[in-house]
């Protein structure tokens, strides 16, 4: 009886009434009451980010996405209460009160007016933290902080890299709300990949998906300028010598469009203007490469293929830009010997000591548990090796220069080296050159006289296309 009356009440009740009973359920004042601290909290962070209270990037997070998103959850639940309330009370009726609003009627209208105006104060909260929370989510920080385990070798990398003052969503998202949409997709499904440690270490590359170089390096860059022949110094040392820097001079030819010719030289002849190149790979690593296509500006159409390979093998084309030479412009990781002769060349690796390069170069290949482990040991463990080679004695003299060296060595060491990420030395190779040609880097993929066309003509490997020694 009790309960078909309060039925029959709730039927005689204006529709304002029942949303304010409605408003007033657990989950209706759990609904305001978090939108309220949500909102409060939401302002307070906004105000202190823009006058640049906040420098820590995990707050920045916390005041631009997390308290508005609490804010909008809270708003959520309010119409949730007042329908879930409404359906409980026009249980078993027939004759339910539709919306109305009556603009004659004075507290319809200050509802009405009361609506508009948190409304408009709530558009423009979101919209104005929507600004904010975009412009954190593009900052190269929240990439490299928010995933830290994953991305802690890029972000180390990216700060001490050519690019450092590009932000990474220049290089790594396409342009317009298109790009920006699937870049954060794909950050939703990477981020479950980082919460339940199901991602693959190190992170693989080439970088599936990257936009076309024309949208992103040639902002910048132009292939087509002309920088003739540039002069290369590469210094090294040796173990039995290791004041006396040894030089080697090259020209680097990297041509551009000759500005008597106007036509595309010397390495960036690859890049120019009307050329088209497309390559078939034979592996997600693009270092064997089945097939070539080169269609030049008269269209012109020249296919280039490498001994007997089975079309199953062969990956889609990719048209060669930029990226496919310059694989790593900017998160650069160092060479080990070259980062060892730098430090003897700068004098932070003190090359008065005996035996100190071949003891770096020992120290900074041990296998370490965590990087923790490495920043705390390395300068001791180049103590006892040089205690090992020149005496205890030595070492108390010259404890100042060895702790020194150690210390630059630790600091290379935590540029470079992640062992939770399974990043050692030469992880990441680079495909300028042919440095690393035996691992199938660099030139030499296309560039080895065995890719040939139908009539024989080959892919020349002779080292005058590219380089030549100085007079």
């Amino acid at each position: 009886m009790y309960k078909k009356d309060r039925i029959l009440r709730a039927e005689t009740r204006s529709w304002w009434e029942q949303v304010k009973a409605s408003g007033k359920t657990p989950l209706g004042m759990l609904g305001v009451g978090i939108t309220t601290v949500f909102f409060v909290l939401s302002v307070m962070g906004l105000i202190a980010h823009t006058a640049g209270m906040i420098k820590n990037t995990y707050a920045v997070i916390i005041t631009v996405i997390l308290f508005p998103s609490g804010m909008f959850f809270g708003l959520l639940l309010v119409p949730l209460a007042v329908f879930m309330g409404r359906r409980k009370m026009f249980a078993g009726s027939l004759t339910k009160e539709g919306f109305k609003i009556d603009l004659g009627n004075y507290l319809h209208r200050k509802i009405l007016l009361l609506v508009l105006v948190l409304s408009v104060v709530n558009i423009a909260l979101f919209t104005t933290v929507a600004y904010q929370g975009y412009h954190v989510m593009d900052n190269p920080a929240f990439c490299g902080l928010v995933c830290h385990t994953v991305m802690a070798p890029e972000y180390t990398a990216h700060k001490r890299s050519p690019h450092a003052s590009v932000d990474c969503v220049e290089c790594h998202i396409g342009p317009g709300i298109g790009g920006f949409l699937k870049a954060k997709f794909s950050g939703l499904r990477q981020l479950e990949g980082v919460l339940t440690g199901n991602y693959r270490r190190p992170v693989p590359t080439p970088v599936e998906d990257l936009p076309p170089a024309t949208l992103t390096c040639q902002k910048c860059h132009s292939p087509e300028k002309y920088f003739g022949n540039i002069k290369k110094t590469s210094v090294g040392f040796s173990n039995d010598n290791q004041e006396k820097p040894i030089r080697q001079d090259i020209l680097l030819h990297l041509g551009g469009r000759d500005p008597v010719t106007n036509s595309m030289q010397g390495i960036h002849w690859h890049a120019g203007h009307g050329l088209h190149i497309e390559y078939q790979s034979l592996n997600d690593k693009r270092t064997k490469i089945g097939a070539v296509k080169m269609i030049q500006a008269d269209g012109t159409v020249k296919l280039f293929t490498k001994g007997a390979k089975s079309k199953n093998n062969l990956l889609p084309w990719r048209r060669m830009d930029c990226t496919d030479c310059h694989n790593r412009p900017t998160h650069i990781f160092d060479d080990l010997v070259g980062r060892v002769d730098f430090g003897l060349g700068s004098k932070k690796i003190h090359p008065e000591i005996p035996g100190i390069r071949q003891d770096s170069l020992t120290v900074l290949q041990k296998q370490y548990g965590s990087r923790d482990e490495a920043a705390a040991r390395i300068v001791e463990d180049l103590k006892m090796l040089q205690e090992k080679r020149n005496g205890a004695d030595f070492v108390t003299k010259n404890d100042k220069a060895i702790t020194d060296s150690g210390a630059f060595l630790k600091e290379t060491y935590l540029d470079n080296i992640w062992p939770s990420m399974k990043i050692t030395w030469g992880t990441y190779k680079s495909q300028i050159g042919h440095r690393d040609a035996e691992a199938g880097y660099g030139c030499f993929r296309c560039h080895d006289e065995e890719h040939a066309t139908e009539s024989g003509e080959t892919i020349s490997q002779d080292c005058g296309l590219c380089h030549k020694m100085p007079d």
